[in-house]
């Protein structure tokens, strides 16, 4: 799997220069380096996808306060070519909290190496996040945040 889709006309060159979220949360900036690239020279999309994963949990780890496992990617999309050097930026909101589950949707924005302040959107996800007690079996979550 590559973060690189396949061309599409109706895709290409969308999402360039676009607004960064204001009603999400910032929980993880990296930058990926050379050794996270397929052999067509664009990033892994499986590294994007554990990138995704982590971010993904930041937000729910404030609800669990404790172990919590991802047991579900909802929706996983590609939109652009992730590259060497942009900035990733990565943004998570709250869908829902269930009983023993939160989903987060997540969105991935990279600032282009050599254009400062201009971002695309290369990624977008929903995950599903369950609370899990010491033996591994799922846990009530709290459903206010303390």
């Amino acid at each position: 799997m590559s973060a690189n889709p396949s061309p599409n006309p109706a895709t290409t060159g969308r999402g360039a220069n676009v607004q960064l979220p204001t009603d999400q949360e910032l929980v993880l900036k990296v930058i990926p380096m050379p050794g996270d690239c397929n052999a067509n020279g664009d990033i892994f999309g499986g590294w994007v996808m554990a990138q995704v994963d982590l971010a993904g949990a930041v937000v729910p780890a404030r609800y669990v306060k404790g172990r919590m496992v991802t047991v579900a990617v909802n929706e996983f999309v590609f939109k652009q070519p992730v590259r060497v050097g942009d900035i990733l930026s990565f943004f998570a909101k709250l869908t829902r909290i269930g009983r023993t589950s939160i989903t987060v949707k997540i969105e991935v924005f990279a600032e282009r190496f050599g254009s400062l302040n201009e971002y695309a959107k290369v990624t977008e996800a929903s995950l599903t996040y369950v609370a899990i007690d010491e033996h591994g079996k799922p846990r009530e979550v709290p459903q206010k945040l303390i």
